[in-house]
């Protein structure tokens, strides 16, 4: 009797060790928490743009007060207040980016185990030729986010320099020199704001359609 008890645990043991190898739980874990730095990210792309934004609003004041000969002081210490906030953003986006790219390389390898552990063949081949063809394009569009954060690095470099370069312009009492150099800065920054949308729509595909649909396209 007691053999047979002992016999008994030790089934319900490997059939629950099977049960738990392939259970979905880690999947859905792994996918809420990608779907959460998502959202984080998308948070700090917003915020970098309205930094990016205010910026610009605060630079083109300084050119104007500079060029009145008003305030000069205090607008200059507005913008680069201002430039070194989005700094900081740029810099908090660059962390939630690095997350998302660890979050989906979790994702994907959850959904890799999960798709292995199928015993129809035909099913399992199809699915991780899906999945695999997902992870490239999504792994492009994440190497795409990569240089446009860097992209938005430079902008903040470029705007700072332009600062600096108002400085010497207002002791010479000259700016047509910067109009071009701001006008650069501006024409850029809604490009690279597309560019981080992308991702922000190309990871929410990756929890809102079928792994097949992702493949099709």
């Amino acid at each position: 009797m007691v053999k047979k008890a002992i016999a008994l645990v030790f089934v319900l043991f490997i059939v629950t060790s099977c049960w738990k190898n392939k259970s979905p739980e880690d999947l859905i874990r792994l996918k809420d928490q990608f779907k959460s730095q998502v959202s984080k990210f998308e948070n700090k792309k917003d915020n970098a743009n309205k930094n990016v934004t205010k910026g610009l609003s605060s630079l083109g004041a300084l050119k104007s007060a500079l060029e009145d000969a008003k305030n000069e002081d205090k607008e200059f210490a507005k913008v680069y207040g201002d430039w070194e906030k989005v700094n900081k953003r740029v810099n908090n986006l660059n962390k939630e980016y690095e997350d998302l790219k660890a979050k989906a390389s979790n994702l994907f390898a959850a959904m890799e185990k999960q798709t292995n552990s199928l015993s129809d063949d035909a099913s399992k081949n199809t699915l991780l030729k899906a999945i695999s063809k997902a992870k490239t394009k999504y792994n492009g569009t994440l190497a795409n986010t990569s240089k446009a954060i860097d992209k938005l690095r430079l902008l903040h470099n470029d705007a700072v320099e332009v600062v600096k370069a108002l400085e010497v312009a207002a002791a010479l009492n000259s700016f047509d020199s910067i109009n071009g150099q701001m006008k650069s800065i501006e024409d850029r920054v809604d490009g690279i704001m597309d560019e981080l949308n992308v991702a922000v729509v190309e990871s929410k595909n990756l929890y809102e359609k079928k792994i097949t649909e992702l493949a099709e396209n």
